[in-house]
């Protein structure tokens, strides 16, 4: 069992490869986002506080995260080990993770900061797209389908922009992560459990540079 933290900026690939890990070494994604969505569609008792949180418009504690963390790493799955995707995002959360981690009996292998260049990371996110049928991801000018407008995998011509993928909304996006989740490079760093690699190379070659990260 392998137990890592993706790092990196908004587009950088760590929904891709963790797919990848789940795929190939039957590792668990923990994405915050699923896990709040699941919760909140669950109907149980966690669900049900972050359901409140979320129509009142606020954001979840730390104390709900980690409680639905803890819940998917005692559930008895997660053979191949466990992948966080965007938790933790700030020093804080890093603490509790650990605390989290040492009261379960697991430990943390290594924390894998996909570094990216800010403008190549603007050209991909804006330039992308998806099949609103079937969900295949495309790129202007990295993946453009081979017909215009019509996917490849499908047919349809029900093609998608996520309404966040501007330059303005991701410039922002990028400030914030700098801004309160850089500082866990630095923490990973001193406690030498941080590797980086060039996440902005071609997919296979960011799979395997994680993959002797990994060790």
């Amino acid at each position: 069992m392998t137990n890592i933290i993706l790092l990196g900026p908004p587009g950088a690939g760590k929904g891709t490869q963790a797919r990848k890990l789940v795929e190939e070494r039957d590792m668990v994604q923990l994405s915050t986002g699923d896990m709040l969505r699941e919760a909140k569609a669950s109907g149980s008792e966690m669900g049900k506080r972050v359901a409140e949180v979320m129509e009142r418009g606020e954001l979840v504690t730390d104390e709900i995260v980690i409680g639905l963390i803890e819940e998917k790493l005692t559930s008895g799955g997660g053979g191949g080990g466990f992948i966080f995707d965007g938790f933790p995002r700030t020093l804080p959360q890093a603490d509790a993770l650990r605390e989290l981690l040492d009261r379960v009996g697991l430990s943390l292998d290594a924390v894998i900061e996909m570094r990216c260049n800010d403008e190549a990371l603007v050209s991909r996110i804006t330039g992308r797209y998806t099949c609103g049928d079937c969900g295949e991801g495309y790129h202007e000018t990295a993946k453009p389908t081979t017909r215009d407008g019509v996917c490849d995998v499908c047919g349809s011509t029900n093609m998608k922009r996520r309404a966040d993928d501007n330059e303005e909304t991701l410039r922002s996006r990028l400030m914030e992560y700098y801004k309160n989740t850089s500082p866990l490079i630095g923490y990973y760093y001193a406690k030498g459990q941080l590797k980086s690699i060039d996440g902005l190379a071609e997919i296979d070659e960011v799979a395997a540079s994680i993959a002797e990260a990994m060790g």
